[in-house]
């Protein structure tokens, strides 16, 4: 019990800063700058009638992200070298294949789809399992990094009010409706019936803490100098997955 305790914790805490805060790892560091000044001049929601329930969520995050999630990174960081993080992070996203793959079905994206389906061989066989990104570095393969949410978008869905998720972050009534698509076609859902329960919460508590690091670090650097954080945080989630939508 007390290991699984552990796994849910920084499955929780990981999800502060990987899923939703601010939904950007793929942001470079000079697109940051941009992104506030945009962002912070006009907020592309008006409608906003969880503000309330909002602002108190995203205080209790950004709480939970620094004197939490960060200690954690932070310890991981230098118990496991970047070479390594690295290698770990290409394993798990090899694994998530199924949902760039059937979301890029999902939106007429055939050819992205054929894509995603030879980055999978490749990296699973000359990847050593997708340990290395073989398909990247070598054969030079774009990742279509696409999931239910962007699908909804892309069918004309709107993204209703913004709500900020406990521990999870900036969301929207569309996107949240998501999750569970997603997590159905997410290997990590059914690992529990290969694995036995400790395999199967270390592996997930891998996953977590292997996750942390990039995503705790780009969050300091994102909110830094923010005077108000709950709109910072909340335009930058909604414009992100605009353009990823319309990409």
């Amino acid at each position: 019990m007390r290991l699984l305790l552990i796994a849910v914790l920084l499955l929780l805490f990981g999800g502060c800063a990987n899923k939703n805060a601010p939904s950007a790892p793929d942001l470079q560091d000079e697109d940051i700058d941009e992104f506030e000044q945009e962002f912070l001049a006009s907020s592309s929601n008006d409608f906003d009638p969880l503000e309330g329930y909002n602002r108190a969520m995203t205080k209790f995050n950004n709480a939970v992200m620094i004197n939490v999630a960060s200690p954690v990174a932070q310890g991981y960081k230098k118990i496991v070298p970047k070479g390594a993080r690295s290698s770990i992070g290409n394993f798990f996203d090899n694994l998530m294949f199924p949902v760039r793959f059937v979301n890029n079905l999902l939106q007429g994206k055939i050819t992205n789809a054929f894509s995603e389906g030879g980055r999978f061989i490749i990296n699973t066989t000359v990847g050593f399992l997708g340990f290395a990104n073989v398909a990247t570095d070598v054969y030079k393969i774009e990742e279509y990094n696409e999931d239910f949410s962007q699908t909804l978008g892309v069918w004309g869905i709107p993204s209703g009010p913004h709500i900020v998720l406990p521990l999870l972050g900036p969301s929207n009534v569309r996107d949240f409706s998501s999750i569970f698509v997603d997590s159905l076609l997410s290997p990590s859902t059914y690992s529990g019936k290969i694995l036995n329960n400790y395999e199967n919460v270390g592996l997930t508590s891998l996953r977590v803490a292997n996750s942390m690091p990039e995503m705790v670090d780009m969050y300091k650097t994102i909110t830094k100098d923010a005077i108000d954080l709950y709109p910072l945080l909340k335009n930058m989630y909604e414009q992100r997955k605009e353009t990823l939508i319309k990409e």
